[in-house]
């Protein structure tokens, strides 16, 4: 079962099914079941496998999943820079590495939440711009390799505007979104659920080089 559009997503919540939401950010992921106030776990999107000094590491990035599972993500990754090779799967939203993706929602969907994929129904959030081919990947990766009972792949501002307007007693979905997270900042409007692709507003600058800036200043003032 593939859900793509808003009235899905009110679907899946009426049904007696576990949901699990997972939201992977290019800074942070978020993951949690679907009810819940707060999500579960906010960890870094970052994955650790190898030691620095290991000929592996050397060679490059596209490795095969099931090579090892002898890998650290989150907190425990953002830990190992000096000893290990640390890699962010995503880039500006958009996922640019698809096995290490795959091993970071193994370790999320088993250690993390410790569910069982077969019996679970996923959401995943995509940016607005994310290209058809990469939803196609993320599909058939939880699919064919986890076996999810069910999917959605929800835009991230079209869940924001849903979670923020089903607060009320009436629910809206027009409105328009100012999403800026680690890597990439948009501006969405969205009309009865759906997005405005056409007029989407799109800024390479996010909460990273705020960060680097603030860095930079407080150096200087030293």
């Amino acid at each position: 079962m593939i859900c793509r559009s808003h009235k899905s997503i009110l679907s899946v919540e009426s049904m007696q099914e576990r949901v699990l939401v997972m939201d992977n950010g290019t800074g942070y992921t978020k993951m949690g079941y679907a009810g819940n106030l707060t999500p579960s776990f906010d960890i870094p999107t970052l994955i650790s496998d190898m030691p620095t000094n290991s000929p592996a590491a050397l060679i490059n990035s596209n490795r095969k999943t099931n090579a090892t599972l002898d890998f650290f993500i989150g907190e425990e990754a953002s830990q190992l820079f000096q000893t290990h090779r640390v890699v962010n799967p995503i880039s500006g939203g958009i996922v640019r590495d698809w096995d290490l993706m795959e091993r970071f929602w193994h370790r999320c969907i088993f250690d993390y939440m410790r569910c069982d994929p077969e019996q679970t129904v996923m959401v995943l959030t995509e940016p607005p711009l994310n290209p058809p081919e990469n939803r196609e990947q993320m599909a058939e990766i939880m699919f064919e390799t986890f076996n999810v009972k069910g999917l959605h792949i929800g835009v991230q501002a079209v869940l924001a505007l849903i979670s923020s307007s089903g607060l009320g007693n009436k629910l809206s979905l027009t409105g328009t979104v100012l999403d800026s997270g680690d890597g990439v900042t948009h501006v969405i409007p969205i009309s009865d659920g759906y997005v405005i692709g056409s007029c989407i507003k799109h800024i390479p600058l996010a909460g990273s080089n705020i960060t680097q800036m603030i860095g930079d200043v407080l150096q200087e003032r030293r």
